[in-house]
């Protein structure tokens, strides 16, 4: 996401920079830059608070695919002068985490009213564990919402709250003897967008980063009380801006590194229809839990301490790689799966290196799609897998050479079965050893990247696999069981039950029980995984202690009361199988 409020007049743009699209092409560097493979939808907003009486002041464009972006602004630029008069723009780049496409997906959504002040453009970075009681509590108080959404839900919800604003100071105004339009600029005046924050986002559980316009000229940015999702602003005479990532703002407006500011959690960005900005605690913050998949994957390894962080994650797995190839690094090829996993080869190699050890390193995986698979639809996963790489023939001894190539994360594993292994198995490599530079994914997410379904995880189903072979399947129905009975208990009571599958074995075990899950039909080389340790990680990632992918100590009561409501769908899928 990316907001912008400009504090001065066009004319100064025009002056100063030499354009009057100052704002429009600010906008579209920090969409661009945001820009990562897998973007299904773009969408941008626009309020003028000069529009004269009868026309528009409110603008939204949204657009899928790829290539969203370029269509949004070449849509605009045949009214771009509507556009350049504004003073507050918004930018949502979509990246679908549930599998749902469409253009009603799409942010920024947009509530509309004759009042200015009731207007509402709404976008984020979330997702929602508990949109069922929100939904249920919009219910109780009459609302009928037409779609259910945690995105729609919300906009309708803090749009119920904004209208309360918006009736209250209409009361006050009149109390004071004020008529007509002097009500109306009474409360566009003093709209306290805090009150309207403080009363929508107290009951939701799970991680995002709100952002918000309103027709009236406020603008907010909030982040869940946890910090789970990141948000980063800089501020001075001329601009008040917001991204996700710290490093796009760096770049597009020539910015040091301690130049721009993280947005605490639980707080509120606000910046007021007269320019003035305010920080405000709109929820009081909770144990932090910033997530550390944004560290390892998400966010792009250009910001300065991401670079350095991903770095160590490759570096501390020198010796577990060495141990792994036998000390054998005469005969080994060090490789990366692009494109996340670059920085995190950078620092293997450098610890190999600090070892006094002369290695070989080729690029051996080449990625010919942009596509996340891992977030794609079930039914075409496979198929787009067998696709996404191929690979440098010759780069390696074949039966001589051992392989070590790193990715970033291992999820699903799909592509690793259906594609990499297969076109790695060509080379003829003696040994392939698969190194993640973050530790075994046992675990859904419900805060980020959406994966609700247990069996989606790769750890998970080698796990299950190990407990059917060992003759232990009483843990499983034990835990079963015990699922069960957390769900029968108040959310915040609950403990999370699914651990207790994982307590039987070593991250060893489950390593080798996933090479064989892994292991395409007729491929003859062997296969060692090397996984990150939550110790590791959190080494490399101090200031992030989100890991409930990796540990299941999940941060909110949603979550915990998703996992096991997902043990539990599991299950039954599994008997009525069965």
């Amino acid at each position: 996401m990316a907001l912008i409020r400009l504090l001065k007049s066009k004319s100064y743009y025009e002056q100063k920079y030499g354009t009057s699209d100052y704002a429009l092409n600010k906008l579209y560097l920090l969409m661009e830059k945001q820009h990562n493979r897998g973007q299904e939808g773009a969408g941008i907003a626009c309020v003028n608070m000069n529009a004269p009486v009868g026309t528009e002041y409110m603008f939204r464009e949204k657009a899928m695919g790829k290539d969203a972006i370029t269509e949004v602004f070449d849509r605009i630029s045949s009214s771009a002068t509507a556009w350049s008069d504004g003073q507050l723009y918004m930018g949502h780049l979509r990246y679908s985490t549930t599998g749902k496409s469409g253009l009603q997906y799409v942010h920024p959504f947009l509530r509309r009213n004759n009042w200015r002040a009731k207007n509402l453009c709404l976008c984020g970075n979330f997702n929602m564990t508990n949109i069922d009681e929100i939904f249920a509590k919009m219910v109780l108080q009459g609302q009928s919402p037409r779609i259910y959404s945690d995105s729609y839900i919300t906009l309708e919800l803090m749009g119920h709250r904004l209208d309360r604003e918006v009736e209250r100071l209409y009361e006050e105004a009149k109390t004071q003897g004020r008529h007509n339009t002097d009500i109306t600029q009474y409360i566009e005046d003093h709209i306290q967008i805090s009150n309207v924050l403080r009363s929508t986002m107290v009951d939701y559980d799970g991680g995002y980063v709100m952002c918000g316009l309103t027709g009236s000229g406020e603008m907010f940015a909030m982040r869940d009380p946890w910090g789970i999702r990141p948000a980063y602003y800089y501020k001075d005479e001329e601009v008040v801006v917001v991204a996700s990532e710290r490093a796009v703002l760096q770049t597009t407006f020539d910015l040091a590194c301690d130049d721009v500011q993280e947005l605490s959690a639980g707080k509120a960005l606000i910046v007021h229809k007269d320019g003035r900005t305010t920080l405000e605690t709109i929820l009081q913050s909770k144990s932090q839990a910033r997530c550390s998949f944004e560290r390892i994957y998400f966010s792009r390894g250009s910001d300065r301490d991401i670079y350095q962080e991903r770095k160590q994650l490759g570096q501390q797995l020198t010796d577990s790689i060495l141990q792994a190839i036998h000390d054998d690094t005469d005969h080994t090829v060090f490789s990366f799966i692009p494109n996340t996993a670059e920085v995190a080869f950078y620092g293997m190699m450098e610890g190999l290196r600090r070892r006094g050890l002369q290695v070989r390193s080729e690029k051996v995986a080449w990625k010919d799609i942009k596509l996340r698979t891992f977030i794609t639809e079930a039914g075409s996963r496979n198929d787009l897998a067998s696709h996404v790489y191929d690979i440098t023939y010759g780069s390696l001894q074949p039966y001589e050479d051992n392989l070590v190539i790193i990715d970033d994360s291992i999820v699903r594993g799909t592509t690793l079965r259906e594609s990499i292994f297969k076109i790695l198995d060509r080379l003829h490599p003696k040994k392939i050893v698969m190194v993640s530079s973050s530790p075994q994914i046992r675990y859904p997410d419900y805060y980020g990247i959406d994966m609700p379904r247990l069996d989606d995880l790769c750890a998970f189903r080698a796990t299950i696999a190990l407990l059917r072979e060992r003759h232990l399947w009483e843990v499983v129905e034990t835990t079963y069981k015990a699922c069960l009975a957390e769900l029968r208990k108040p959310k915040s009571e609950q403990q999370n039950c699914v651990s207790a599958l994982y307590e039987p074995f070593t991250t060893d075990d489950i390593n080798r029980k996933m090479a064989e899950l892994l292991r395409p039909a007729g491929m003859h080389t062997p296969i060692e995984f090397v996984f990150q340790t939550i110790e590791g990680l959190h080494a490399a990632c101090p200031d992030h202690h989100g890991d409930w992918y990796f540990t299941g100590i999940y941060p909110t009561p949603g979550g915990i009361r998703l996992v096991n409501q997902a043990f539990v769908t599991y299950m039954e899928e599994t008997y009525r199988r069965s």
